[in-house]
């Protein structure tokens, strides 16, 4: 049965840990990080979030031990969940890092052996990205007006280096930072039509 986004809250608040005095901002989504927009971030979380097995990397990543793979430079990523199960993460950062990461996203590739434009693999990006649900809380803040947080990749882009398939992308991206020196605890995720995601992270940044 679909999560109802009542349902969402539950599976995000539940258990959560205690929270913390820190808090961290969160960016508009028009603000450029690091001299790209959010937009050009949203690929870039995809590329990184795509260049580990399927079994590997931060996504399918069961603790947070993965949390600084691939990482580098003044962003840093934080990934989703393959599954529907509230996943529990704790991980360090390095202080002063900017965090970017996905409340719930979707990518449409183009098939194998098969052409496909890139207005119809946009339109169907932004068909799958209908929210039911969107959370985010940081130490016991609640954030709201999360709609405003879309990015939709405006040309498609090939996600992978080894081949030319060509992707869109479409989700809802959120940028705090920069961190301070703390203990942060973010609970976040979504609903979409045929996904969702239940995350908590605990970090400490030092």
């Amino acid at each position: 049965m679909p999560h109802t986004p009542s349902l969402l809250l539950a599976l995000l608040l539940a258990a959560a840990p205690a929270a913390q005095a820190q808090t961290a901002a969160l960016i508009a989504p028009g603000k450029a990080l690091a001299g790209a927009s959010q937009e050009e971030w949203s690929r870039r979380w995809w590329r990184w979030a795509l260049s580990f097995d399927d079994d590997e990397g931060p996504i399918a990543d069961a603790d947070g031990s993965q949390c600084g793979a691939g990482q580098s430079g003044p962003v840093w990523f934080l990934a989703g969940s393959y599954g529907t199960a509230r996943t529990v993460r704790r991980c360090h950062v390095p202080a002063g890092k900017t965090l970017f990461f996905p409340l719930v996203n979707t990518l449409t590739l183009e098939p194998e052996d098969q052409d496909e434009s890139c207005t119809s693999l946009k339109r169907r990006a932004a068909a799958l990205a209908q929210p039911q649900g969107l959370v985010l809380e940081v130490n016991g803040k609640r954030f709201r007006g999360l709609e405003a947080h879309r990015q939709a990749t405006r040309r498609c882009f090939h996600v992978f280096s080894d081949d030319d398939t060509l992707a869109a992308g479409n989700g809802f991206y959120v940028a705090l930072g920069p961190l301070k020196p703390g203990r942060y605890t973010l609970n976040f995720g979504g609903i979409l039509p045929e996904l969702s995601q239940a995350v908590t992270y605990t970090l400490t940044v030092d």
